[in-house]
């Protein structure tokens, strides 16, 4: 395939693609570089539970998802559908997710792909297709209107992606908060957020109120994300 007109460092020139490259060419046709197709994967993606963790849902397996989660939809092939929450509540933990987001090359905004990981109930990172976007606190590795993702490293869509969260939960003092709850967000085995205060529920999650221990829920925003491997090490 030859690509005309493409802007090299400010020169006009034309390329080539080979052998799955981008090769730019001189005036006479000779290559004068090459730009490898790179395919990033996420480092945890696979990752298995450790001892003392509580397996959610691992896809075909061993682990009946009717006893660890909420009216579960699970596809034909046995992926995770979005809209379900865990039957048990946890506090202060480990979380594994792998999420799929949808392409919906149409979509714009917060159509693209949409989900979220309510965390106690209470505290969203969100889910969203923002490959090549902003990178804002409304889109992938953000928590939602809280604060923004230090990078934005979220990998195309219909890319298996992982969230690897370290929830804190709250702290109360005869029913008054005393601690914020803090998360640390590991996407796709880099750290976006690092120990974030979290000051209050972020927008539209479930709970009526803060708790130091609450379901994992996983939002329907009416677009078809799908999820396999998750898994929760409570703290000891």
């Amino acid at each position: 395939m030859r690509l005309e007109g493409a802007d090299w460092g400010g020169v006009v020139r034309t390329a080539e693609i080979r052998d799955g490259a981008v090769v730019p060419l001189a005036e006479d046709g000779t290559p004068v570089g090459r730009l490898a197709k790179v395919v990033r994967t996420s480092p945890t993606l696979g990752e298995r539970p450790p001892e003392g963790a509580v397996v959610i849902f691992d896809g075909p397996g061993p682990v009946d998802e009717q006893t660890t989660l909420v009216k579960p939809r699970i596809t034909p092939d046995g992926l995770l559908m979005e809209g379900v929450a865990t039957q048990e509540s946890f506090g202060d933990a480990r979380w594994h997710i792998e999420f799929r987001l949808p392409y919906l090359p149409k979509a714009r905004g917060q159509g693209r792909g949409n989900s979220g990981a309510y965390f106690l109930n209470c505290y969203e990172v969100q889910m969203l297709d923002s490959f090549g976007l902003a990178g804002r606190d409304n889109e992938c590795g953000g928590i939602y209107s809280v604060k923004a993702p230090s990078v934005n490293m979220c990998l195309p869509p219909l890319t298996w992606q992982t969230y690897d969260v370290d929830v804190t939960a709250p702290r109360f003092e005869d029913g008054r908060k005393v601690k914020n709850a803090r998360l640390t967000v590991r996407h796709n085995g880099v750290v976006v957020q690092d120990g974030v205060d979290v000051p209050g529920m972020t927008a539209a999650a479930a709970s009526r109120e803060e708790v130091s221990a609450g379901p994992l829920q996983l939002q329907n925003h009416d677009n078809p994300v799908r999820y396999r491997n998750i898994w929760v090490l409570p703290a000891r």
